[in-house]
């Protein structure tokens, strides 16, 4: 069955990120066709990229990235559930996929986002990160107003319009993936013929 990777991208003290990205994990789980996991980026903390050669260019020498590396290979496709800031993505969400590339490439991504605006230019972002990685990401993103989306600011109450936004995410997420399954099979024995 494919397996998608639910990605929290925010670990600040404060954040609204655990109640929608399991919302998202919930909502996903309840299709049956494909398995979710939850990855939240406190659980993997990183230092700043201080890798010595870019990750394209094979294993790193620091376990911290071979542990991430581990933790993220298996996913056949993604949903990064993003706050804005400033009018941009987490720099936690950037250096995490920074540290990676074999672990991205040809895999699909969605994306479900938040902020005063609905988060609309952290996901802009995110596209163009995650297009120079070669993943796929798909059209359509969840935009979450932090304004209208929450009562009081604090509890996120979803509307009938980001459930069928989510679950149209999670379709294309999981066709995606489906269909990128070739070219990821291709590359593994590319690689496996080097070894």
């Amino acid at each position: 069955m494919t397996k998608i990777g639910i990605i929290l991208g925010s670990t600040r003290s404060n954040r609204n990120g655990p109640q929608i990205a399991q919302w998202v994990l919930d909502t996903a789980s309840r299709r049956g066709d494909a398995e979710f996991d939850l990855i939240d980026l406190r659980d993997h903390p990183l230092p700043h990229l201080d890798e010595s050669a870019p990750p394209m260019f094979g294993p790193s020498a620091h376990a911290h990235t071979r542990a991430w590396a581990e933790r993220i290979g298996p996913f056949e496709g993604f949903v990064m559930v993003t706050p804005e800031y400033n009018g941009g993505i987490p720099g936690v969400l950037k250096n995490a996929i920074d540290h990676l590339y074999a672990e991205w490439t040809d895999k699909a991504v969605g994306f479900v986002s938040y902020g005063v605006s609905g988060g609309a230019r952290a996901v802009a972002q995110l596209r163009v990160v995650c297009s120079g990685l070669g993943m796929a990401d798909v059209s359509r993103p969840v935009e979450i107003s932090l304004l209208t989306d929450f009562e009081n600011h604090v509890t996120f109450i979803p509307g009938d319009h980001h459930i069928a936004a989510l679950n149209k995410t999670l379709d294309q997420v999981i066709a995606w993936s489906t269909a990128l399954a070739p070219l990821r099979a291709a590359q593994k024995q590319s690689i496996g013929s080097r070894s």
